[in-house]
């Protein structure tokens, strides 16, 4: 079967060379988005028949590529669950950017890169030697950071995508270092080989941190989250949605795949550094969120957060399986694994709904919307779906994962090292923490946004957009419900990839009684979401009954209360920066260095009074600024470089070649 998603990987990739030549012409984005979607969904339909089949891995090489190894391609349960995460979301997207993508004043900038993203993604998970990954991992990387400079004329757009190209370089060079670590000084860049190769604890551990740093850029681990906020408001909403939900599942698949398909282990202490990035992503991704007011740079800040929980899984689960445990490992991995798919499905739907929202009022900002549930029915319910999911509430599916992800934690006192079982109770509060942030990040979306009175002309006069775009996004949102309710559906088809990658799955779920999950033990914990829906929709339409039968039947209207004044002022409710307030003043001065600046007229003047916050970034200004001026101080030392003499350039070609040979014998 791994012919058929190559091949229709590179019908995709084709595709976007045809568009080049479609894209002046009318009715080309329906035709190239349309087409993308039919390929993707048929890739999809691939992958799920391969993972609910239990076939056995399919390879293929091709005589191109390394010319003593050609290019190897595989699919295996692994890529199986990660093709249906690329096909399924892909599919969805390229049917709402059928609608969308007329709103696209220079759709030739988009067309011909689109479809062969798409391709590239899937490359890079069928891969199956280190440079056919890298080389498609490139190809993806270069083809996102066109996407995101789609809009180029806009000055923000240029320097997000500055900033997207730098982090792709340098983390396309840790992923180089790990790969070569890997093969070794026999140069096996095929996975078997490195399968093979039993590395020792700390050689391991290194290719762990190059992979944290390599794949962990992409997927937005905290502190090489950066480009993430930058590049998702710049980039078209189609291709937001396609990067926050699609592209940073590729990054964390390079994650597992040599985490824990090709490295034999690590050090014992590798999973405390992935639990402790896991969860500190995870809180300072919510807190970012909580403080913007651009729609769009709000949603990216929350994929920051849902890879940080993705990472705690993938902790957890590396944890467990270095001490045996193979049950938990079980669980932790189908957590992560089930976070994954929930993310790719949640993040999709809300990256649509925002550029929805954008283009029926024309901004981001958050601060001049309002009352968009009157103009716009639609597009506010699947909004409030996606909201509820990603908020991690029942019944919808980011409850599941994450509820899955708390039982493993409360499986972390039987690990025998102390230092896990002191850090994960901690993880573990961490997360909590994070999944109630969220809620209330969510509240203040939806309410600003959609709920009380319009903040400008334009949400006034917004109108709902297009059939395609409400179809997709409809989809999307039955599908937070369904996996929401019927997760043993989902928990066994995800048991032959942990069980390729923990040696170990989870007891059969959909046997059970009214599709009940138990995770561990039906006296220890369990959950039926089909059961938890009837009794919020029976409770609910119990006290919809209780109030309209008991209440007053009179239907008054009045203006809304302010203060004792009839001041019809939009500006009166409650907007991004007053619901933030008090979480910014509790959390932001110790975290982002907050000051709010209150500017107040004299008595008897005039002029208005003026409220300013300003706010720093503490990882960009400690971080990256710092780094960015030791670059430059070596580059002014290495600027002497260029005025040597011939002798003294030829001694330090000479030094460093002995170096080199030096290394490569005591590596022997």
């Amino acid at each position: 079967m791994v012919n058929l998603v190559l091949g229709g990987a590179l019908l995709l990739m084709m595709l976007g060379l045809a568009s080049v030549v479609l894209a002046g012409r009318a009715g080309a984005s329906k035709i190239v988005y349309g087409a993308s979607a039919l390929l993707s969904a048929l890739v999809a339909v691939v992958g799920l028949v391969f993972l609910l089949s239990l076939a056995p891995s399919s390879t293929l090489i091709l005589p191109i590529g390394l010319p003593w190894i050609g290019a190897h391609f595989r699919l295996d349960a692994l890529a199986a669950f990660f093709v249906i995460v690329v096909g399924f979301g892909s599919a969805i997207i390229s049917i709402y950017s059928i609608g969308y993508g007329r709103h696209e004043a220079e759709p030739w900038r988009v067309l011909p890169f689109y479809p062969s993203f798409i391709g590239a993604m899937l490359l890079v998970v069928i891969a199956d030697d280190a440079f056919t990954f890298l080389l498609s991992w490139e190809v993806m990387s270069l083809l996102s950071w066109a996407l995101v400079l789609a809009h180029h004329r806009e000055q923000a757009v240029r320097s997000a995508s500055l900033v997207y190209l730098i982090m792709a370089a340098m983390g396309t060079m840790a992923l180089i270092l790990a790969f070569g670590l890997l093969a070794g000084p026999v140069g096996g860049y095929d996975f078997d080989h490195m399968r093979s190769v039993a590395e020792s604890p700390l050689l391991g551990a290194i290719v762990v941190i190059l992979m944290l740093v390599g794949a962990g850029s992409k997927a937005g681990i905290v502190p090489l989250h950066v480009w993430l906020p930058q590049a998702h408001p710049a980039a078209p909403s189609q291709v937001s949605a396609m990067m926050s939900g699609i592209m940073t599942k590729v990054a964390i698949y390079g994650f597992i795949r040599v985490t824990f398909d090709l490295l034999g282990g690590a050090a014992w202490w590798m999973p405390e550094i992935v639990l402790a990035v896991g969860a500190v992503t995870a809180v300072m991704g919510v807190l970012y969120a909580l403080m913007q007011h651009d729609l769009k740079r709000l949603l990216a800040y929350h994929t920051v957060e849902n890879i940080g929980i993705i990472f705690i899984g993938l902790g957890l689960a590396m944890a467990f399986r270095h001490y045996d445990m193979n049950a938990a490992a079980a669980l932790a991995m189908v957590a992560a694994l089930f976070h994954i798919l929930n993310h790719s499905v949640f993040k999709s739907l809300l990256f649509l709904g925002a550029g929805a929202v954008q283009n029926a009022t024309g901004s981001r900002d958050m601060e001049e919307m309002g009352g968009l549930i009157h103009r716009m029915p639609v597009t506010s319910v699947v909004f409030l779906v996606g909201s509820i999911a990603i908020s991690a509430l029942p019944p919808f599916n980011g409850f599941v994962s994450e509820w899955l992800t708390f039982q493993a934690i409360l499986l972390s006192p039987d690990l025998p090292d102390w230092g896990l079982r002191i850090l994960t109770p901690g993880v573990g509060g961490m997360l909590a923490l994070a999944a109630a942030l969220a809620a209330a990040c969510f509240v203040k979306v939806y309410g600003v946004v959609f709920l009380g009175r319009a903040r400008s002309s334009q949400a006034k006069t917004a109108q709902e957009v297009d059939r395609w775009s409400l179809a997709a996004m409809a989809v999307l949102a039955v599908v937070c419900l369904l996996a929401g309710i019927f997760p043993g559906f989902v928990i066994d088809a995800l048991s032959p990839v942990s069980h390729a990658l923990v040696q170990s799955s989870m007891p059969v779920q959909t046997t059970d009684p009214w599709l009940t999950i138990t995770p561990v033990a039906s006296g220890r914990s369990s959950y039926n979401g089909l059961l938890v829906l009837l009794f919020i929709a029976g409770s609910a339409s119990f006290a919809a009954w209780a109030i309209h039968r008991f209440a007053s039947r009179g239907l008054r209207r009045a203006p809304a209360w302010d203060c004792g004044f009839v001041l019809d002022a939009p500006n009166t409710q409650y907007g991004a920066a007053s619901f933030a307030q008090p979480i910014r003043r509790t959390f932001g001065t110790a975290v982002f260095r907050v000051v709010e600046h209150v500017s107040m007229p004299r008595p008897g003047s005039t002029a208005p009074a003026k409220f300013r916050v300003t706010m720093r970034d503490p990882v960009w200004d400690g971080f990256f600024v710092r780094i960015g001026g030791g670059v430059g101080w070596l580059a002014d030392k290495a600027n002497r470089l260029q005025f040597l003499t011939i002798r003294k350039y030829l001694s330090v070609v000479f030094t460093l070649l002995v170096l080199l040979l030096l290394v490569l014998t005591l590596w022997n």
